[in-house]
């Protein structure tokens, strides 16, 4: 069921909108938005590939955005309850998404092939090959230097995730 991760891509994706903020009309502020949503739906969907772990994390939350502010922020952020369903994963790794076309590749090749993605017509575009005014628009939220805390949060976790996406699972003797 699609509905279980819509909190938390929605809540993630507007964390990082919020955060690297660019866009200076309407307009290139729903590209980017548009940028980052995709990012955190292919993310989540890498994060949590089965419907179980959509339930589970549904239930029982993601943790938030605390940490995630604290690390880029000076200030502290307002309590919005939005912010409970962030999940600092997935921030991480859609980070790394919009910074690495080679990894989106990846990711989005492997995400394809999680329980989400079934019988869904996907095109990921924006994400994957931006236009020169989608790249306009969410230039902070590309801008590897100013992502890097953020993206290394969890770089190594995705990395691996994305490199085993084909191979078969293992079983514990």
């Amino acid at each position: 069921m699609l509905h279980y991760l819509a909190p938390v891509i929605a809540a993630s994706a507007e964390w990082l909108e919020r955060t690297y903020a660019a866009a200076s009309t309407p307009v290139l502020s729903a590209w980017a938005g548009i940028q980052a949503r995709q990012a955190t739906t292919v993310a989540a969907w890498l994060r949590y590939p089965t419907v179980v772990d959509a339930a589970l994390v549904a239930m029982a939350g993601p943790g938030g955005a605390g940490r995630l502010d604290a690390l880029v922020a000076p200030v502290p952020a307002p309590a919005e309850p939005w912010r409970s369903w962030v999940d600092e994963v997935v921030v991480s790794w859609a980070a790394c998404l919009l910074t690495d076309a080679d990894v989106a590749r990846d990711a989005v090749a492997a995400a394809v092939t999680t329980e989400h993605a079934s019988g869904l017509a996907l095109d990921f575009r924006p994400l994957l090959r931006p236009d020169t005014i989608e790249t306009r628009a969410a230039a902070l939220l590309r801008h590897p230097d100013l992502v890097r805390p953020v993206a290394g949060l969890y770089r190594a976790e995705l990395l691996a995730r994305v490199r085993n996406a084909d191979a078969p699972p293992t079983t514990v003797p």
